[in-house]
């Protein structure tokens, strides 16, 4: 029999940790080393601006649609299992990657990148959050966690403008190696196997509506530039993404155990957790793709100088990772989702209203700013997507916030690249940069003033209120079914 999660020393539980960290590590790490990398993939590839932007979204979009088939498919097979399948698949598609021919190879192992991704992060989540039942103890588990994004923040542009400069962007894929072999093998040896004891069971109509959905949309808008906003391929595939939304909100309360289970959303805390986790990874997204095209397409750096002043916002998004979780644990969320709005609507304002690009001051005091509030927004998202919710459930519930993440992330993207691509359409790429970009950073500062908002309105005395009946709501069918054993036994 596999050890009871809950009877493992404090010692095998920080393993433990360590191990879902570092799957954790190689999915961050990609994602920064890739923005690093992207002009010199543009060069060799000869790629367009939506071609870099497609190397981006065709993990995240893969990434975010697997994310809650993944989470449930753990729950009902086995954590452990799923996650050492989802080891093997991401380490393999990693070095696919770096020997792509061509930009249309790369996109698509990046898709089998994203398909082994999909079974790391979400089901990483729920084996900490069976693992460290505690509340307390949790939320700092998940503080650690997030921490491991700064590391990732810190070390990827470094890691990343050194292999560029020194070896070639190919080289960037080798690093997933030795950290995916050796959590495969230390997940073999130490990371116990669980379990929901009632997992919800396939549902391949609303997978199938939920890729759909965010494949059409971003399609759309990535493409938009290009074929026009309102060209037949653009409304077609908009619609086809509303048509989607729509069948999604129609078919899914209609089945006994939905993929997405709509009566999540309402808790106030996890719906506010959800959209907070969209706009702070998309204001994420968008300011990594505009900071790394600026530092080394108009400024001219080379990608390891890039990655150098790019080093404040990863170091503070470190430091803060932390002390998040700590507060989130000692005093809720709220402090942290307040702080953490507040730092990046200043930093979007900074570049949107005062072109802090323009000078080395403003883009320091600019970057140092986002890091702070980047670093305080995730522990609270993480804890609030589990917390109240069903034990039994921390799979899809984490898959959930996961999925609102990639989401974010690939829409930020999307959607700053197609606006910034609409600015310097016709014009000198270099001088026409700042102006263009300049709706883009206050698209990213109305993301943060959402964070602000909604945290101030989630994390009251009545969101938490709604977040205790949707928990007894989703709770009474385990008891019934629980009663029904007792009485047939």
């Amino acid at each position: 029999m596999p050890d009871a999660p809950q009877s493992l020393s404090h010692r095998r539980r920080m393993l433990v940790l360590a191990i879902c960290c570092m799957s954790l590590l190689i999915v961050s790490l990609d994602n920064t080393i890739l923005n690093v990398a992207l002009p010199s993939m543009a060069k060799d590839f000869d790629a367009t601006l939506s071609g870099m932007q497609w190397t981006i979204d065709a993990y995240t979009l893969v990434l975010a649609a697997l994310l809650m088939l993944a989470g449930s498919t753990a729950d009902r097979v086995g954590r452990r299992k799923v996650f050492q399948i989802g080891l093997i698949v991401f380490t393999a598609a990693s070095v696919a990657c770096s020997l792509a021919p061509n930009l249309e190879a790369l996109v698509a192992f990046r898709m089998v990148q994203a398909v082994g991704g999909s079974m790391l992060n979400p089901v990483a989540m729920s084996i900490i959050t069976n693992t460290f039942t505690d509340p307390r103890e949790r939320a700092r588990a998940i503080g650690v966690w997030g921490g491991v994004v700064g590391i990732s923040m810190a070390a990827g542009p470094l890691v990343g403008g050194l292999l560029v400069d020194s070896v070639g962007w190919r080289s960037i894929f080798w690093v997933n190696l030795p950290v995916g072999l050796a959590a495969l093998l230390l997940t073999v040896r130490y990371v116990p196997e669980s379990r929901a004891p009632r997992a919800r069971r396939p549902d391949p109509v609303g997978q199938l509506l939920v890729i759909t959905l965010l494949g059409s949309l971003t399609y759309a808008i990535i493409e938009a530039p290009d074929a026009g906003w309102t060209s037949g391929r653009t409304i077609a595939f908009a619609a086809l993404a509303v048509a989607s939304l729509a069948g999604l909100l129609y078919y899914e309360p209609r089945r006994t155990e939905p993929l997405i289970d709509l009566r999540f959303f309402r808790s106030a805390p996890f719906s506010g957790a959800t959209v907070v986790a969209i706009c702070g990874f998309a204001a994420l997204g968008g300011f990594l793709f505009l900071s790394t095209l600026y530092l080394q397409d108009v400024r001219g750096l080379d990608a390891l100088h890039a990655g150098l002043w790019m080093l404040p916002m990863a170091a503070m998004t470190l430091v803060c990772a932390p002390l998040s979780g700590r507060l989130v644990g000692n005093r809720g969320p709220r402090l942290p989702l307040l702080v953490a709005g507040v730092m990046m609507t200043a930093s979007g304002v900074l570049f949107a209203a005062f072109d802090a690009e323009t000078s080395n001051v403003t883009l320091f005091v600019g970057y140092v700013l986002f890091g702070i509030g980047f670093g305080f927004v995730n522990a609270p998202i993480t804890n609030t997507a589990v917390s109240g919710m069903p034990r039994t459930q921390a799979g899809v519930a984490a898959a959930v916030a996961s999925t609102s993440r990639q989401i974010g992330q690939t829409l930020g993207v999307a959607v700053i690249g197609a606006v910034l691509a609409s600015g310097v359409a016709g014009s000198s790429y270099a001088d026409a940069f700042v102006g263009a970009s300049r709706t883009c950073w206050w698209i990213i500062a109305g993301c943060g003033l959402a964070v602000l908002l909604l945290g101030a309105l989630t994390s009251g005395r009545w969101a938490r209120g709604t977040a205790r009946r949707t928990a007894e709501r989703l709770s009474e069918p385990e008891v019934r079914a629980d009663a029904d054993l007792t009485s047939s036994g």
